[in-house]
């Protein structure tokens, strides 16, 4: 995959987690389109991308615009927004990659791992896109906080996922982000992340950290 040739379509890339990872990639030269439901808000959220130092142009369109425009469709929602979003999208994916960043935190006990009929929200992904879709599941552990923050990030991203090139790209896309990604198997294995979340988020409240993440040991450098 050539990095400066992808497109990237955020869905969601107006909150926090999105616009955040939209920036990293756009500093490291891949096209951004975030995806809204408004595509005034979208705009708006592009326009807030170039003077952090994005080395690309960015659009905002609506969320089905920018999935049908874009090589990559990255899914930066609410839980409790992803079924209806996906639905939304789901004519404009074809046969492209989704990488799919959703944790079913539940409120107001998001400190406890809640998990839906589906078993995972990744799961959740697979029923709304089909056995065919190619979704890979990652970037749940990480602090949006501190993803707008400059610099590599002290945290890896576990990546799941039944297609192993697919993974591959995302681990590509950890690293253009400042992040280690690292495979994690089959696709019902984000099930480990996703409830990892709601501990950190245990963690964080304990401890007083500020965004607490993961780091795996001992694996060879890269």
């Amino acid at each position: 995959m050539n990095d400066s040739r992808s497109t990237i379509a955020v869905i969601g890339g107006t909150g926090n987690l999105g616009h955040a990872l939209a920036r990293r990639w756009a500093r490291a030269g891949y096209g951004i389109i975030i995806g809204s439901r408004n595509s005034d808000k979208a705009s708006e959220a592009a326009a807030r991308l170039l003077p952090a130092g994005a080395s690309s142009p960015a659009r905002g369109l609506t969320n089905e615009e920018a999935a049908r425009e874009a090589d990559i469709v990255v899914l930066a929602v609410p839980f409790s927004s992803q079924a209806s979003i996906l639905s939304t999208i789901a004519d404009a994916i074809g046969n492209k990659l989704v990488v799919d960043t959703t944790v079913p935190l539940v409120p107001p006990k998001v400190a406890r791992a809640q998990m839906p009929d589906a078993g995972s929200a990744a799961m959740t992904a697979r029923a709304a896109l089909g056995d065919d879709a190619r979704i890979v599941s990652a970037f749940h552990n990480v602090a949006a906080h501190k993803l707008k923050l400059d610099g590599d990030m002290d945290c890896d991203v576990l990546i799941f996922g039944d297609d192993p090139a697919g993974r591959e790209i995302v681990v590509e896309l950890a690293g253009a982000a400042g992040m280690r990604g690292i495979h994690c198997g089959p696709l019902a294995n984000s099930v480990a992340a996703e409830a990892l979340t709601s501990i950190l988020i245990g963690i964080n409240k304990r401890y007083k950290a500020d965004g607490a993440g993961i780091r795996i040991t001992g694996l060879p450098s890269a």
